[in-house]
């Protein structure tokens, strides 16, 4: 154990395997969209947005971009929605840590326990990606 690790106390490693469990079902989720198990259209619709503006959302190709991050292709997700690329990256670093913790009880300092997570943070950092993202994709549309 170095000054990155301690040990997790036993609710870190259960909130750490919810976590994980959470990560995981979201990427099984978009790669069985990415399969053609699940049809995204019909589960979701089409977006209004896009139909009443002719611009894509904030949230416009998040599904296929979750998808193709599933499915390994990560380059070609981040490319065909940057904020969906970052958040997935995100999750899947998110999902290894909490997983490590729950298994091994590995304590990551730097990732403070879920109780202390600040709400308004994650909400801020999520809408920055999603301005950037949406910046990106405005800008490519032709």
């Amino acid at each position: 154990i170095n000054s990155f690790t301690g040990r997790a106390d036993k609710s870190q490693r259960v909130e750490s395997a919810i976590i994980f469990v959470v990560v995981f079902g979201l990427f099984c989720f978009a790669y069985f969209i990415g399969a053609g198990m699940i049809d995204a259209e019909s589960l979701f619709g089409r977006c209004g947005f896009k139909q009443y503006y002719s611009l894509p959302c904030p949230l416009c190709g998040f599904t296929t971009a979750g998808a193709l991050f599933a499915h390994g292709r990560i380059l070609s997700a981040f490319y065909t929605q940057p904020a969906a690329g970052i958040m997935c990256l995100l999750l899947a670093i998110l999902g290894v840590l909490s997983l490590l913790t729950a298994c091994f009880g590995v304590n990551f300092r730097f990732l403070p326990p879920v109780r202390q997570w600040r709400a308004s943070y994650i909400i801020t950092v999520v809408l920055v990606i999603l301005a950037l993202g949406w910046a990106v994709t405005l800008i490519r549309n032709p």
